[in-house]
């Protein structure tokens, strides 16, 4: 299991938006001071008062408003679905960070909660998961948006594959 735990400064406003995202509250692991936002059956974020999370760390706590220490990725089962998903929080009083990327092989949308943590829902092709983005890529070909860290550079043509010949063995990860 996986538990995340993010601070809040309005403890009722985060379950009420983390609801309307599909997730359930689950009771016996919700006080005054902290909510369990079950996404399923292995994974939760535990949502903190900010004073209740400061008993965990002697270090200085980060406002999530102005500062990025962590951005949590979840998986969705679709595009519709991370659509979805977003759509939903927005409408609870998230805000969007940026336009939906398209890489191709992959779909993603982030969003920050109420309280500015960075949450980010994607949905990525079978193939890709199984043989990696560039045999996604190399098939059918590159998204729109160019895939960060690549120096604008999409997975497919142009990448390690076509940098380095069609011996692929070698290709990391393959």
């Amino acid at each position: 299991m996986i538990f995340v735990n993010l601070t809040t400064t309005d403890l009722d406003r985060s379950k009420a938006f983390y609801t309307a995202l599909g997730c359930d509250i689950n009771p016996m692991f919700t006080d005054e001071n902290a909510a369990c936002v079950v996404w399923d059956d292995r994974t939760f974020f535990m949502m903190l008062t900010r004073e209740h999370f400061a008993q965990f760390t002697d270090k200085p706590l980060a406002d999530p408003r102005e500062s990025a220490q962590v951005i949590v990725a979840l998986s969705r089962d679709s595009r519709a679905h991370v659509d979805s998903t977003v759509e939903a929080g927005l409408t609870a009083g998230g805000t969007e960070n940026g336009a939906p990327q398209d890489y191709g092989f992959m779909y993603q949308r982030s969003m920050q909660d109420p309280d500015g943590n960075i949450i980010e829902f994607s949905y990525m092709e079978a193939q890709a998961v199984e043989e990696g983005p560039g045999a996604y890529t190399d098939q059918h070909g590159a998204g729109p948006d160019p895939v960060p860290g690549t120096n604008g550079h999409h997975h497919g043509p142009g990448s390690y594959t076509d940098e380095h010949g069609p011996d692929t063995d070698t290709a990391p990860g393959r």
